[in-house]
Order: C-alpha cells, then structure tokens, then sequence
C-alpha cells in the first residue's frame, strides 16, 4: 500500500481520512475527490483494491451492512488511524523542510 520507507500513496491516505467515520465505497470516491478538489479520482477498482489491501491489513474494518449488504460500510481501525497519524507526521515534516529550506534560499 506503500513505499518501503511506509508512506502511503495519495490514494490510500485520502481513503483513511474518509474513513474516519463509516462510510461505504460510493461515498469514499465521492469524498477523496471532494478533499482533493477533484484532483484523485480514484476508479471502482483502485478503490477496491485499496480496500481489499487495507482489510487484509487491518486497517479497515467492513460494518455489519443489515439487510443491504450491497451498501457494505468501512470504518478505520484503531491501526488504520495510527497509520494515518504517521503519515500525517511525516507529511508535516516534509512540508516543513521544505518551507524552511526554501525560505532560507530567498533571503
């Protein structure tokens, strides 16, 4: 799902931030595109990989669906969430390098 180094792809970090209540896979596509300003858009199936890939690792977690079980839910898991804080850490961390860095440079 990542890189060796475990950073996450675009993909899968604006999944898990989606996910930080249920949601099933229509509304996922819908909100990653909504936080990235139309810029992911992510397909049924690179979604459903992800998902697959995120279960397997426990990450997610699919919700008792009830009676519609086409409507299947996903949540974050208390793994998943710490993933995303890691990621979230060394994005801010990449981020700040790099402002410091190019600030310093246009002085």
């Amino acid at each position: 799902m990542g890189a060796n180094n475990g950073a996450l792809t675009e993909a899968v970090y604006y999944i898990l931030l989606s996910l930080l209540q249920p949601m099933h896979g229509y509304g996922i596509m819908q909100n990653v595109e909504r936080l990235s300003a139309g810029r992911v858009h992510l397909a049924a199936g690179t979604l459903y990989g992800a998902i697959s890939t995120m279960l397997e690792r426990g990450w997610i977690t699919a919700l008792d669906g009830g009676s519609d079980s086409r409507k299947k839910e996903y949540v974050m898991t208390d793994t998943g969430r710490g993933m995303l804080r890691a990621e979230y850490v060394r994005l801010r961390e990449l981020v700040e390098n790099g402002r410091a860095l190019l600030e310093e440079e246009e002085q």
